[in-house]
């Protein structure tokens, strides 16, 4: 793969997952702000360009076979493996980290204040993640559907598939930059020396949880939400050439 400095980041680990690990070695956040280029992190990070490239060609060098392309999945296809897969994983691990958070303040909360902050920043996630993926699933998705399936779609409610992706983009890069802070706040899930197993568990769990939404919002972002819009301005543009 060619590394050039004027792709974006969001664009290199759609081609191959095996970059992300480079990525998120030095914090770079290639699912929510995918739509930087090379040179651009390079520059935030105070990185050299060229040490940054030489590692990602490292990375895919190896006889290890690339991860699944999802680029040449049919959306519909790609709606259907998000929702089962990564939405009811956030579904069914929410309240299981919200029953050990709860024990983690009640016994650590008081040698471990910032324990309080991690509970009350993930109750938001967990809030807002639930609402998050009701709406995509209730009115984005079904219409990504439609476009990939029916050649003339009733157009939406919502005028353009534009509206409802910009939203959900602003919201995984809010609750993103939530589960950073959770980061921050655990030292990167890092248990204490007097940490119990249910300590270690926890981190453990919310280090994999915010691991799994790197590579949820990662598919909507960089694969499925661009490939929507480029698909609705095709079939807008035949609509328009056959009147």
């Amino acid at each position: 793969m060619n590394f050039k400095e004027n792709l974006t980041i969001g664009e290199i680990v759609a081609q191959d997952y095996r970059t992300a690990s480079v990525f998120q070695s030095h914090g770079i956040d290639f699912c929510c702000k995918g739509g930087r280029t090379i040179g651009e992190v390079c520059e935030s990070k105070n990185l050299a360009a060229p040490e940054l490239v030489q590692e990602l060609q490292s990375a895919t060098a190896s006889s290890e076979a690339p991860a699944e392309d999802y680029r040449t999945w049919p959306l519909d296809l790609l709606a259907d493996y998000v929702e089962k897969k990564h939405h009811r994983y956030v579904a069914a691990k929410m309240p299981e980290l919200m029953q050990y958070l709860n024990k983690l303040c009640k016994v650590h909360g008081e040698r471990h204040p910032e324990l309080f902050e991690i509970r009350d920043e993930f109750s938001h996630v967990n809030e807002e993640l639930t609402a998050h993926m009701q709406k995509e699933e209730m009115i984005l998705f079904p219409f990504i559907r439609r476009l990939a399936t029916e050649k003339q779609p009733t157009r939406p409610p919502f005028g353009t598939v534009e509206n409802p992706i910009n939203m959900m983009m602003h919201e995984h890069t809010v609750e993103g930059e939530r589960l950073a802070k959770i980061s921050e706040l655990s030292s990167k899930y890092t248990s204490p020396a007097d940490g119990c197993t249910t300590y270690r568990v926890a981190f453990a769990m919310l280090k994999e949880f915010e691991e799994d939404l790197h590579l949820h919002i990662h598919l909507e972002n960089n694969i499925m939400f661009p490939r929507a819009i480029e698909l609705e301005k095709q079939l807008v543009q035949f609509e328009v050439s056959a009147n």
